[in-house]
């Protein structure tokens, strides 16, 4: 005698699909009933409000807003439009070690901890320092560059 093919598990699912189908089709007859007794019981349409809700009433058309067209921007602003930084920036220094040839700068405005190697120094500096510095990107971040001394 051979083995039936079907697996526990097939006949399951095999089932849960046949009472899905059965549902849908159960389903699909009441809409068309209540359509042929003029009973609805569902909204046929969704509005969206001002505010982006959904709402079974339509808006009011007196809360429209008018915009033009020439207003809308789907571009990244040109470089002119950016107000200039002003590239020199202040810090202290709050690790340098002159042996490693490392360390980091504190930002006065932004509190950022910034690298700052020993090839990008002009003077040289040491813990505690007030410098002023240059950014450039390196390849793990932000490094300091043109490092001179205030004080």
């Amino acid at each position: 005698m051979g083995k039936s093919q079907q697996s526990f598990n097939k006949k399951e699912r095999e089932k849960k699909r046949q009472k899905k189908r059965k549902e849908k089709a159960e389903k699909k007859e009441q809409r068309r009933l209540d359509l042929e007794n003029g009973v609805t019981t569902q909204q046929e349409f969704m509005y969206v409000d001002e505010f982006g809700n959904l709402t079974p009433t339509p808006p009011d058309p007196a809360n429209k807003l008018e915009i033009n067209a020439e207003d809308i921007q789907v571009s990244v602003p040109k470089k002119g439009e950016l107000p200039e930084e002003d590239p020199i920036r202040n810090g202290s220094v709050k690790f340098f070690n002159t042996e490693k040839g490392y360390g980091f700068i504190i930002d006065k405005v932004t509190k950022e901890s910034i690298f700052v190697h020993a090839a990008g120094l002009i003077d040289e500096i040491e813990n505690n320092s007030i410098v002023t510095y240059e950014v450039e990107m390196g390849k793990k971040g932000p490094n300091a560059v043109r490092v001179k001394l205030v004080k």
